[in-house]
């Protein structure tokens, strides 16, 4: 009989506490379905970036170096849950007047607010490519019944894995990286062996017409391309949202991000300059979502697509798998803060945040009959920017704060990285939530801007709600529990 407190091992588990359990690999395997995240917006940048979206992916990488470094540092410094948990910590202020609004505790919120919305938006869009690459492979046109058929098998398997703990999940990230990234990359290279890729469909068509009288507005929606972007090339700083699970964190997580990283940087140039180079812009546009099903076909033929096609399924799951661990664990983070219903703070014996876990499964069903991954993606992008802009400068208070002076920290960035956070403050907040909201608008009209905001700012009263009904929850049982005092003492 397996005592609540403890597993089968030697080691035992607090319930309701994050389990220290993976190293640096398997931090790594978890994070390696981000490449992955490229194929939608290689759609949907197609048309307003031509081939030159190759530029944007290569810039958006390195960025990522930038300001996953930054998380990083504090994700280990604070034993925090990455950018959500980062936030709240560094924010939050410390014996606050409970009577007085903390607007500390309000920002590191509504951060991990934001960002939880971001990777949610990541189950419900590879649903739908998951859904649309099967129903393809059996000539079928996707609709919602097909989208929530396979969208409701693939979270059923996640969310079972998931209630044995990080490490069960770093399991099932090894077989899908092994059956994807690899096949993924042989895919991207082959049509420079075979002839099918072609420079000259990347330099025929490589700047889009904004450039020939680029002005402020086409400024704007190149920022907002980046935004988009972003959203893909950036997400490996999921490997800092395990860092108070790390076994050793100074050591892990560092080689994780960087691992990471280089590993994002070399499969999104390969993967954007192979796929231009083989369809060129038109082919891109007219095979929508499914731009690697011509590409298989070419490089495997007739049968061998198919094949290719369920590894890049793999794939796909394998991304909703990282963004369905890295969600659940956010909106374990902002309960353990009272930013969220307490309830969602609690975990079982394998350490893993069933709660949490059971919200983000019902939320992403709720979202699969949208049926639209690029509004989806461009309305969680808004929340990604503001995320990372908050971030960095949680980063900038937690080099300055004299609150923090002498904390140690056990991995710390480079030197001059608190000017980096500063550049990178500037270029989240006011150069790409305005050009993404600017992009919205032109490709999605009104409807796009309405409702990525209105997901994001609803937040802002149910957490008064919530901090209202937490506040006159602890003055009644103050109350009662002075009157319990009086009502036992001694009698006469």
């Amino acid at each position: 009989m397996i005592n609540m407190g403890e597993t089968k091992t030697e080691s035992k588990i607090t319930v309701n506490e994050l389990v220290k359990s993976i190293d640096w690999k398997q931090g790594l395997i978890i994070a390696m379905g981000v490449p992955i995240l490229i194929l939608p917006s290689l759609y949907d940048l197609a048309e307003p970036l031509y081939a030159f979206g190759i530029v944007i992916w290569g810039i958006s990488c390195v960025q990522g170096f930038l300001q996953n470094f930054a998380i990083g540092e504090m994700s280990v410094t604070f034993q925090a849950s990455g950018v959500p948990g980062c936030a709240q910590k560094v924010f939050t202020e410390e014996n606050a007047d409970p009577n007085k609004f903390n607007k500390g505790k309000f920002i590191g919120a509504f951060c991990a607010w934001n960002y939880w919305f971001t990777w949610s938006a990541v189950i419900p869009v590879f649903s739908i490519l998951a859904a649309g690459y099967v129903a393809a492979l059996f000539g079928m046109e996707t609709n919602m019944v097909i989208n929530i058929v396979v969208s409701l098998a693939i979270y059923l398997l996640i969310f079972l894995i998931g209630l044995r703990g990080l490490a069960s999940g770093a399991k099932l990230g090894t077989i899908l990286a092994a059956i994807t990234i690899i096949p993924l990359v042989v895919i991207a290279v082959i049509p420079f062996f075979n002839g099918d890729f072609s420079m000259s469909n990347i330099t025929d068509q490589f700047l889009p017409p904004m450039f020939d009288n680029f002005g402020g507005m086409d400024a704007m929606f190149l920022f907002g391309t980046l935004a988009i972007a972003q959203w893909s090339a950036c997400g490996w700083e999921t490997t800092a949202v395990y860092g108070p699970e790390y076994k050793n964190p100074g050591k892990d997580l560092p080689k994780a991000m960087i691992a990471c990283g280089l590993i994002c940087l070399f499969v999104y140039v390969l993967v954007a300059t192979s796929v231009f180079g083989v369809l060129g812009v038109d082919g891109v546009l007219d095979n929508g979502y499914m731009t690697f099903i011509p590409i298989c076909e070419s490089a495997f033929g007739h049968y061998g697509m198919y094949i290719a096609i369920l590894l890049l399924v793999a794939g796909l799951i394998m991304i909703i798998q990282t963004a369905f661990l890295g969600t659940s664990r956010t909106m374990y983070t902002m309960a353990k803060e009272d930013n969220m219903p307490r309830f969602f703070g609690t975990t079982n014996v394998y350490g893993a945040p069933v709660s949490a876990m059971v919200f983000q499964f019902i939320f992403g069903m709720c979202l699969v009959p949208l049926g639209s991954p690029g509004m989806i993606l461009a309305a969680s992008s808004i929340g990604f920017c503001l995320a990372n802009g908050i971030a960095m400068l949680a980063f900038i208070k937690s080099r300055l704060d004299p609150r923090f002076k002498n904390i140690e920290r056990p991995w710390k960035c480079p030197r001059g990285w608190l000017g980096i956070a500063i550049g990178m403050a500037f270029f989240q907040i006011c150069l790409l939530v305005p050009g993404l909201t600017y992009y919205s608008y032109i490709l999605y009209g009104i409807e796009g801007v309405i409702v990525g905001y209105a997901i994001l700012l609803i937040y802002i009263p149910f957490y008064f709600v919530l901090q209202r009904y937490y506040k006159n929850r602890e003055k009644q049982e103050m109350v009662e529990e002075k009157t319990s005092n009086v009502d036992s003492g001694p009698q006469v």
